[in-house]
């Protein structure tokens, strides 16, 4: 068993590293959401929400380019460690493109989530009166989409229906509104 080890030349071991890693990337791509269970998503970028750059697929594509990279450089005479340090090279450049464009797909995706600093400072049409001291309805268009939200005026006056208003702030998930 030694024996045929010592056979394996340089090119065939990074050879098998490459195809391990692209093994390995083809499994992650067809049954994705199985392997980010095992996916060491350490964020480091502090909370950007997005794809982290120990996910599976960037870690193999790192592997597959340190194989490839390898494989060449070895072909080309240069010897394991030369070959190795290639290998590195290209595998964090690879795996920096693929994470990049990751967190480009990441960034492109849309939410219909409405934030609360969105809606200050908008205007509101008022759809249910505010009644003096209690609390009503308003409407707002934020792009496309409308936004129902209960309100109350900031000085406890009354506000009728179908009147012009300006949110002013939130208190929990009421918004605070003033006359235009």
């Amino acid at each position: 068993m030694l024996e045929w080890f010592r056979e394996l030349s340089a090119f065939a071991v990074f050879l098998s590293i490459a195809g391990v890693g692209f093994l390995f990337l083809l499994i992650s791509l067809i049954f994705g959401e199985l392997f980010e269970h095992f996916d060491h998503d350490h964020d480091m970028d502090l909370g950007h929400g997005g794809p982290s750059f120990f996910s599976t697929r960037v870690l193999s594509v790192f592997v597959v380019a340190f194989g490839c990279a390898g494989a060449v450089a070895t072909h080309y005479g240069m010897s394991v460690a030369p070959a190795s340090g290639v290998g590195v090279g290209s595998g964090f450049v690879f795996g920096w493109i693929v994470y990049a464009f990751a967190r480009f797909l990441y960034g492109q995706q849309a939410s219909s989530e409405t934030r609360s600093a969105d809606l200050v400072g908008q205007s509101a049409r008022v759809t249910v009166a505010i009644p003096a001291g209690g609390v009503g309805q308003v409407r707002c268009r934020i792009g496309e989409e409308l936004v129902d939200k209960i309100a109350r005026t900031e000085d406890g006056s009354p506000v009728p229906e179908n009147s012009v208003v300006r949110i002013k702030e939130f208190v929990g998930e009421t918004v605070i509104v003033t006359r235009e």
